[in-house]
Order: structure tokens, then sequence, then C-alpha cells
């Protein structure tokens, strides 16, 4: 199968960009693979290929039978509690507590992508993945404490604050118009063949 452009997206860490994230969690591959990213809407599907178009291009994707599916879904803070895994986006403060700006609730075959505190993508914020310790309702919204291998950090979640959740996805989700988010390979032919998708739900935005 041939890719309509050898433009490619080189994907970010997951921990260190806006969900986003990366989150594919492939086997070894034969040298010559480069790891792509796309961000897009599925114009169409041929049976195992889709045709998605990004900000630039359209390219075709080819996704196996066994491809994991997710989709990313509205969750609420009640969903922010003790033993979860989480990705926090955040503007650090004076206390050094993080505010957060979007909260991701990944799911237990997740846990531990990415963990730990580092910068993200938007200037001056942070990215925490970690297990949430305690979380109590407080006057402003709600605080965490979440636990990372050689530390833990304070998290306020305001009520303006996104949270969100990777759910399993059925294939029916996979169509045209659906918005996508694909991780994946491709060979120096220039074809990509899809490690993981992502559809967002309820108009979630992927990037």
């Amino acid at each position: 199968m041939k890719i309509a452009t050898s433009e490619i997206l080189k994907s970010p860490l997951l921990a260190a960009a806006s969900l986003c994230l990366v989150i594919a969690s492939s086997p070894a591959w034969a040298q010559g693979l480069q790891t792509t990213r796309l961000i897009g809407t599925i114009t169409r599907v041929n049976g195992p290929t889709l045709v998605v178009k990004t900000a630039t291009s359209e390219k075709e994707v080819h996704v196996a039978a066994d491809t994991p599916l997710f989709a990313l879904a509205k969750a609420s803070m009640a969903d922010v509690k003790p033993g979860v895994f989480v990705g926090v986006g955040a503007t650090p403060q004076a206390d050094d507590s993080q505010q957060a700006i979007r909260v991701m609730i990944f799911p237990e075959s997740m846990r531990g992508l990415g963990e730990g505190h580092r910068p993200w993508d938007k200037p001056g914020t942070t990215m925490t993945n970690a297990t949430v310790d305690t979380s109590i309702a407080s006057v402003n919204g709600q605080v965490a404490m979440v636990k990372y291998k050689g530390g833990e950090k304070k998290i306020i979640i305001r009520p303006d604050a996104q949270i969100v959740t990777y759910v399993v996805a059925g294939k029916n989700e996979v169509k045209p118009g659906a918005n996508v988010t694909i991780s994946g390979t491709a060979t120096a032919g220039g074809v990509i063949e899809a490690s993981r998708i992502v559809v967002s739900r309820d108009g979630v935005a992927l990037n």
C-alpha cells in the first residue's frame, strides 16, 4: 500500500505533550521504520485502510485486525480518585503546587507510562504522570496528591480544568468524520502501519 504523501509528523513524548501524550506501546520494529503520529479526520474507510485528512494533506493508514482502539472521552473530578494513574498538564504555583489545566486518566493497561514530573509542551507549564494518592474536595475545586518514583506533587483541580479519560473504543467509532490520533510506524516505502488509534468522543480535543 502506498501513502498519498511522504510527509510525516514525528510523535512527541506523551508525558511532555497534551495529549496528549504519545501512547504507542509497540513491539520491536525492523530497522528503517520511523515512528509517526497523525492528528486528523477520517475521510474514507476502505477495508483495512483509512484515509486521514491532516492539517496539511491526506494520508493512508493500514489498520490490522488487532490494532488497539481507544476513545478519548470526558470525565469528571469524581473520576480523579486514589489509585488511578493520571497525566496532569499544569501551571506551577509559588508554593510548588500545580494548578491543573488538563487531567488525563489512563486505563490500567497504560499505568506507568511516562511516569515522572517534567516540563510540558506549553511555555511555563509542567506534566506530571503519577498515581493519585489522596483526593479531597476544597473550596476552589479538588486537591489531589499524586506520587511518582522519586517524588510527589500537590495538584489543584479547579472547575475549569479539562478532565478526560481513555476508554476502549468500538470499531464502529473508526468511521468517516471521526477525529483521530494515530500512532504508528512508516517504512522507507511510505506505508504507515497503525500501532494505536485514539478517537475523539463527545467532541474532546485530541491535541
